[in-house]
C-alpha cells in the first residue's frame, strides 16, 4: 500500500472526498460540486456533460435526472459510468469509475422536495434531451403543469437519482514542474477491499 500523508491521508476514500469538495466550497466561485459525467451509447460512443453531484455516502455517489433522458439510456444500458472532479481554484481532482444502480426511494423524495418550488416543476415540464419547438412551448408546459400539480407537486416518476458505486478512485494534486501527485484507489468488486498505488504524474 502506497505511503500517503497531508492531503491524501485517510483510509477511507469517501471521508477524502467530502474532505476536497469541503475545501473547494470555500474557494470555487460556482458549483464546486459539479462534476463532468462520462456515458457510453449502445454503439460504444463515448459522451460526456456536466451534472451536479448531490450526495456522497458511505460507498457510493448520488447525482440526479430524467430517467428518459439520453444520459439515463446511456447509464442503464451500459451499467457503468465514469465522471472527474476538478477544482482549479485547488489545482485538484478526483476521477471515479464504477457501477450504476438507480437511486429511486425515499432519499431520491427528500432531495426532490429539497429543491426549489420551480425546480420541481421544472422536472415535471422538461421531456429532457428531446428536440423542442421553441422556449415558448417550454414555459406554456411549465405553466400547464403548475396547474396540474400545484404548489407541493410530488416526485415524478420519470425522475430521480443514480448511483455511482466505484470500482476505481483517482486522487490528483498539481505538482512543481508537472510532477503531480496521483493516488489510485482500485477493487475489482465493491465487496473487496481498496488496493492503492502512486502513480507516475
Amino acid at each position: 500500500m502506497a505511503e500517503r500523508s497531508g492531503k491524501f491521508a485517510g483510509n477511507d476514500p469517501f471521508a477524502l472526498v467530502r474532505s476536497w469538495l469541503a475545501e473547494a466550497e470555500a474557494s470555487e466561485i460556482n458549483d464546486p460540486n459539479a462534476i463532468a459525467l462520462a456515458t457510453v451509447d449502445a454503439t460504444g460512443l463515448p459522451n460526456a456533460r456536466m451534472v451536479l453531484l448531490k450526495d456522497i455516502t458511505d460507498d457510493a455517489f448520488i447525482f440526479y435526472t430524467n430517467y428518459e433522458s439520453v444520459k439515463a439510456q446511456e447509464l442503464e444500458h451500459a451499467g457503468t459510468a465514469a465522471f472527474v472532479m476538478h477544482w482549479k481554484s485547488l489545482r485538484r481532482q478526483v476521477r471515479v469509475r464504477g457501477t450504476i444502480t438507480r437511486e429511486d426511494g425515499a432519499r431520491a423524495d427528500a432531495y426532490y422536495a429539497s429543491r426549489s418550488l420551480k425546480s420541481r416543476l421544472g422536472a415535471w415540464a422538461s421531456r429532457q434531451s428531446r428536440p423542442l419547438k421553441n422556449r415558448a412551448t417550454l414555459m406554456a408546459e411549465v405553466a400547464k403543469v403548475t396547474a396540474q400539480h400545484g404548489t407541493n407537486p410530488k416526485r415524478p416518476p420519470f425522475w430521480g437519482g443514480y448511483r455511482i458505486t466505484p470500482v476505481e478512485i483517482e486522487f490528483w494534486a498539481d505538482g512543481d514542474f508537472r510532477l503531480h501527485d496521483r493516488y489510485r484507489w482500485r477493487r475489482q468488486t465493491e465487496a473487496e477491499p481498496w488496493e492503492i498505488n502512486r502513480l507516475n504524474p
